[in-house]
């Protein structure tokens, strides 16, 4: 088992980063990990945003955020808490525990999130970087060395499928200009709203546009 305590030496902020809402509420607690995940998320994407720009100096901003959202997706962020054995020592709720919350992806990555906004707290930026580096290096490499990026249609619908149990539709909004130079404006729902807009001279591409702001703007942080 990951020694923790060896990342976050505060016993109180690493205790709050552990717990799980459905524990703080059973327990009458007025925190739990859901601000420090909030914190997490937000220095995760500069880490790996800042890595990727580094590393791939001629790669355009879609093919990065492309990229970007695989690497801190849900599914990779909890294969990088199982690896610290994070489910294990997590505080949850009864309800939660009997239902493999233990094992619970999206529990998982909002946990790795959360002690990742305690690392911030308590040492910063540079500690969070060398943390990622040894803790997510194994999925930014994967990433790095597929050669051809899955598109953003696929990876969003992967993504909403695991999340909200739904696919994503793309609807046409408004398409202008004459036959031969067509241009199109898609948006794209799911969880009972609209998620993104998309522009471009084919259904296609502007579907791909719509689809990679999704998840920029929503699942990217998963």
């Amino acid at each position: 088992m990951v020694e923790l305590k060896k990342i976050i030496k505060c016993s109180s902020l690493l205790r709050v980063a552990l717990t799980h809402r459905s524990w703080a509420h059973e327990q009458g607690l007025a925190e739990n990990n859901e601000r420090l995940e909030f914190l997490g998320d937000s220095v995760l994407s500069l880490i790996v945003s800042e890595f990727l720009f580094r590393t791939f100096p001629r790669l355009a901003e879609g093919e990065l955020a492309l990229m970007r959202a695989q690497i801190v997706s849900m599914n990779s962020l909890a294969r990088a808490a199982v690896r610290l054995n994070l489910g294990e020592q997590l505080y949850l709720g009864k309800g939660e525990e009997s239902s493999g919350g233990r094992q619970r992806e999206s529990i998982l990555a909002d946990a790795f999130e959360a002690l990742l906004g305690a690392i911030y707290i308590e040492s910063g930026l540079d500690y969070c970087r060398n943390f990622l580096m040894n803790n997510l290096s194994f999925i930014m490499e994967e990433v790095c060395q597929q050669g051809d990026l899955r598109d953003a249609k696929t990876i969003l619908q992967e993504a909403v499928q695991q999340e909200f149990q739904e696919l994503p539709s793309y609807e046409v909004v408004r398409e202008t200009g004459p036959d031969h130079q067509k241009w199109f404006v898609v948006d794209v729902f799911f969880a009972g709203r609209k998620q993104g807009t998309g522009e471009g001279p084919t259904k296609k591409l502007a579907q791909q546009k719509a689809a990679a702001l999704a998840l920029e703007r929503v699942l990217g942080s998963q």
